[in-house]
């Protein structure tokens, strides 16, 4: 098999004499004699039979062929100093990749503060956020398609190898859109609504992300018809729009209250306070996951 005439040395060269604008320059950065470079580029043009720079008096300036063989060659450096990079930080004890899965539930904001801090101080770590519903959020964990899980709702599934903390409590109430066109016969009521004229309402629902495990449902209405949407922002759009009543964290949508968008349903049944919980699998030793649960916790 022949040698590649593409070498890392040569887009080095060709990256300094762009850089620097002529092959002195670059000689003095890449410490080396300019004829030094001089041999490399035409050598490089011998073997790819192109012209990648041309004289525009002292300067040295990429031919077209040269700007698209430096421009995709960069891409490669940058790729080796990412891959050397990698290689000493796993070595060290650093994974290069952190897969988190936050429940739909979590207000994301503070979660991306935090995640900003610990990159700041760990900057070639690579995140990976998924979004997961109520069991999907386990589900992804156990079958280790992500390292962390944020916002996972109470219990830790038994008897898996998982430590969890607990890191929000949730407290729901029932929602419904001022669009709704049974919004005043429900308002004027004058007391705490019973489940059975809950009934008569549709119940938006968001479908739990879970594949295999069992689907877990949490605060339905009982002989409600359902609408089901897969995330929460749909949800919240649903009941806006009027196709239903449904519960929802309180802290997470203060502002449609606050603005009259949603009111609150005063219930004679209220729905538990739900722990959220973040979750690591014990076995998982890796320096950047126990910092980053530091930084979020």
């Amino acid at each position: 098999m022949n040698s590649p005439a593409i070498t890392i040395e040569a887009l080095l060269v060709l990256d300094a004499i762009e850089h620097r604008g002529s092959y002195a320059a670059a000689a003095e950065q890449l410490n080396k004699v300019p004829s030094a470079l001089s041999y490399i580029v035409q050598k490089l043009e011998e073997q790819l039979n192109v012209t990648i720079f041309q004289r525009q008096g002292r300067r040295a300036v990429l031919t077209p062929a040269g700007k698209h063989l430096l421009h995709e060659g960069r891409k490669m450096l940058h790729a080796m100093n990412s891959l050397s990079e990698q290689t000493q930080t796993i070595a060290n004890g650093w994974e290069p990749k952190i897969r988190i899965a936050c429940d739909a539930i979590m207000d994301i904001n503070p979660i991306f503060d935090s995640i900003q801090g610990f990159l700041l101080e760990h900057e070639n770590i690579e995140i990976d956020i998924s979004e997961e519903v109520m069991n999907g959020t386990w589900e992804a964990l156990v079958n280790d398609q992500v390292d962390l899980v944020i916002g996972a709702p109470a219990p830790v599934p038994n008897q898996k190898g998982i430590r969890a903390i607990k890191i929000a409590s949730m407290n729901s109430v029932l929602l419904i859109g001022n669009a709704h066109k049974l919004v005043n016969e429900l308002l004027s009521v004058g007391q705490p609504i019973q489940p059975s004229e809950l009934a008569r309402f549709r119940n938006v629902v968001v479908h739990d992300s879970s594949q295999h495990e069992i689907p877990w449902t949490i605060n339905m209405i009982e002989g409600s018809q359902q609408f089901y949407v897969s995330t929460i922002t749909q949800k919240i759009a649903a009941i806006k729009a009027g196709i239903g009543i449904g519960y929802l964290p309180q802290d997470l949508i203060q502002t449609y209250i606050d603005s009259g968008e949603m009111l609150v349903l005063d219930t004679l049944i209220k729905p538990a306070e739900q722990d959220l919980l973040m979750a690591w699998k014990i076995a998982n030793k890796g320096k950047g996951l126990s910092k980053l649960v530091k930084f979020l916790s």
